[in-house]
């Protein structure tokens, strides 16, 4: 498998190309600004994109979307709840193959009500449920710390300790972590009932 993180953009966004092999199938997750380094990565490694797959709805996170599928031809997925065209409306559990490649969804709603993570190959594209050390604002428009709660205490915790985690942004002390790190470092996931975690968010 061929993974490159790329740090795009003003906000520090990471944009991810991931190929099952050299001159393989492959997806772009949240095409952020400035593809142009994403663009010479898909021609160095001369794959072929068969999705974009985005993690929520924010504007940094698929600004690039119609030029990545003006590029290569790609389809466009995302969870059903999104506010923009898709070729692949996603829900919890659905899954997209691009050639060997397999991507779980998992569902996250919380920073908005369409954030998805994608499982793959040991690792897991979390966008901005789930950064390294911290997780996303629930206070911007279609924010629910409930659903937060539920998304991070139940299920981003119950995911293998051994999946990579893949982050949205580079917010971390690292551009990368583990589930199992997270776990044990991440105040966020820390155990908490969902009324401290409410009061936890609100402070």
């Amino acid at each position: 498998m061929i993974l490159e993180q790329l740090r795009l953009g003003p906000l520090l966004n990471f944009t991810y190309l991931v190929a099952d092999r050299e001159g393989g199938d492959a997806v772009v997750i949240d095409p952020s600004y400035g593809l142009e380094p994403l663009f010479e990565a898909i021609d160095a490694r001369s794959v072929k994109v068969r999705y974009v797959l985005n993690t929520h709805r924010h504007q940094d996170h698929c600004a690039g979307n119609a030029e990545v599928v003006e590029r290569t031809g790609a389809k466009i997925a995302a969870h059903r709840n999104v506010p923009f065209r898709t070729d692949l409306a996603l829900d919890e559990g659905s899954v997209v193959e691009a050639g060997r490649l397999r991507f779980e969804v998992v569902y996250t709603p919380g920073h908005t009500p369409d954030s998805v993570l994608y499982v793959f190959s040991g690792h897991v594209a979390t966008g901005d449920t789930l950064f390294v050390g911290e997780c996303g604002r629930t206070d911007l428009p279609g924010g629910d710390p409930s659903q937060m709660y539920d998304s991070l205490l139940g299920r981003v915790v119950r995911l293998d300790d051994a999946l990579v985690v893949l982050p949205g942004h580079d917010y971390g002390v690292t551009p990368t972590s583990t589930i199992g790190r997270e776990k044990e470092e991440n105040y966020t996931l820390q155990p908490r009932t969902r009324e401290e975690f409410l009061r936890f968010l609100a402070e």
